[in-house]
């Protein structure tokens, strides 16, 4: 019996290892079957298929499977991965609870401190994620993942060259590391005597995955574009982006009936918004990626009042919980139309309620989800006393700036930017939208232009201040000083004082906007 329990485990580990979910799950059921329930197999059992939920997207069932291992035995490894996810679950409060309690000295694996590293970097806690990888790395230097998580960590934290050195030994580790090589070019401007162009060129010749190719597509496109070679950078977006677009289409249907429900839905009769809870601690800042949205959150967090949340899920994931639909979608059709039957002010509390473990009790916190402009009406309705800051840019640096940025692998949200046109389409419709929630909500919605803003910085800042009802503090023009982590696109920007030298960048790509700007005019978008 003890030798059939031992083949079971192993048998359950080799099968999970090499990806057979279906094998793996039969051991383990087995092996559940077969043991005592207070033997160490037994609770490793229900870890096992916990971890084979996690990797089929079953977190709640996963949660449940790991608090019954840890009933049968308590390890750290458990504990680590528990929090992970429940941060997967976007139950924050909870997962930082649990990662917190890990004493980090305790460590004796490098797998469950970077693991706990990830967890930490989830929540938001970059200085204790630095921990957890500083320490992954002190038990294991062979392992290209763990340096990799600590330069993109250091990176949030503003420790460029630590970053820079992290990434690099990340690839002479492993020289076809996508990521790495994709997160080295992002972080340095390189220049014609310091570059990577030959050897990404070389890389991007051995890979043949498309999320391989989309990686060195746009750290070739970045280092080209840094030299001031744009033909070369354009053409190696598009060289880049072409096995994933053939993989996975925007689809352009679907986005366009969804834009047309939210403005419908925000049309009709609805209850007053009086119902919504009454805070005003958020402050969400939203808009189009790539406009200015980190910006404006580094300035208005630079107030004493006021404290950074980032981009939090949480309005998204309150509204679906609360409308109960069934769909896979945190965003679509049922759950919209589902949300404006729902309590107001429940989702107005739900929201707070899911973000008290990032922000705490500061008086104001700032939101700065893109996506959020979605929501806007939602949001009117759940928090009334809300201030919403809407960021618009030139429409044709927007949609270069889309274009050219790497955004979350699969992400269904991003997938319009893997085509230059589906980005102009769905930035007319932002565009548009926006019109309608001005119209809709007044002064209640602010329109602000990044090209005024960081042309005429005082007087911008004073009205964005004013308009969320703050005093005037002199550092939120210094707000570059600001040395609070940064997880966004923006984190070298936002870390130098304002300036004007991303205006009019799309001009370097003029000669590949014909069929946009035709677009643009045919729609009657001013650019």
């Amino acid at each position: 019996m003890t030798l059939n329990v031992k083949h079971l485990h192993q048998q359950a580990i080799k099968a999970f290892n090499k990806g057979q979910v279906q094998q793996a799950h039969q051991c383990l059921v087995q092996l559940i079957q077969t043991t005592a329930e207070n033997s160490p197999e037994h609770a490793d059992a229900y870890f096992l298929m916990a971890m084979i939920n996690v990797q089929v997207g079953q977190i709640k069932k996963a949660i449940k499977l790991i608090e019954k291992a840890l009933s049968l035995r308590h390890t750290i490894e458990y504990s680590i991965h528990l929090a992970k996810c429940y941060a997967l679950d976007g139950q924050l409060n909870v997962a930082k609870k649990i990662a917190l309690s890990i004493n980090i000295d305790d460590l004796a694996s490098a797998l469950n401190a970077d693991t706990l590293g990830v967890t930490f970097s989830h929540i938001g806690l970059h200085d204790n994620a630095l921990q957890c990888y500083q320490k992954a790395l002190e038990l294991n230097t062979s392992n290209p993942q763990f340096f990799y998580n600590y330069g993109v960590c250091c990176k949030f934290l503003g420790l460029f060259k630590e970053a820079e050195s992290a990434f690099e030994q990340a690839i002479t580790l492993n020289p076809t590391y996508h990521q790495a090589h994709f997160a080295l070019s992002d972080l340095m401007k390189v220049n014609a005597q310091n570059n990577h162009i030959s050897r990404l060129n070389t890389v991007f010749n051995q890979v043949g995955h498309p999320d391989a190719k989309l990686h060195l597509g746009h750290a070739r496109a970045k280092e080209h574009q840094d030299l001031g070679q744009y033909d070369l950078a354009f053409k190696a977006l598009e060289q880049g982006k072409s096995s994933k677009l053939q993989q996975t289409r925007f689809d352009d249907a679907s986005s366009q009936k969804l834009f047309a429900l939210i403005q419908h839905l925000s049309e009709e009769p609805k209850q007053s918004t009086k119902l919504g809870a009454t805070t005003n601690e958020p402050i969400f800042v939203l808009g189009m990626p790539r406009s200015g949205t980190t910006l404006v959150e580094r300035i208005l967090s630079s107030h004493s009042d006021v404290t950074s949340a980032g981009e939090l899920q949480d309005f998204g994931i309150a509204t679906k919980r609360l409308s109960q639909t069934s769909t896979p979608q945190v965003l679509d059709e049922d759950t919209l139309k589902a949300a404006y039957t729902c309590d107001f002010k429940q989702l107005g509390q739900n929201y707070l309620d899911a973000t008290r473990v990032v922000t705490g009790q500061s008086q104001h916190f700032v939101d700065k989800l893109p996506f959020n402009f979605f929501y806007v009406d939602l949001i009117r309705k759940a928090l009334p006393n809300a201030k919403i800051i809407c960021l618009l840019r030139n429409p044709l640096d927007t949609c270069i700036g889309n274009y050219r940025q790497l955004f979350t692998i699969n992400n269904p949200y991003y997938r319009y930017s893997l085509d230059l046109m589906d980005t102009a389409k769905f930035y007319a419709r932002f565009y548009k939208l926006m019109q309608h929630w001005q119209a809709l909500h007044g002064e209640h919605f602010k329109l602000l232009e990044y090209e005024q803003l960081v042309t005429e910085p005082e007087a911008q800042i004073s009205s964005l201040l004013s308009y969320c009802q703050l005093p005037w503090q002199s550092q939120c023009v210094d707000f570059h000083l600001n040395n609070a982590p940064v997880s966004t696109a923006s984190k070298v920007q936002v870390r130098e004082p304002l300036n004007a030298k991303s205006i009019g960048r799309w001009k370097n790509f003029e000669p590949f906007l014909n069929e946009v700007k035709a677009y643009f005019y045919e729609q009657g978008i001013p650019y």
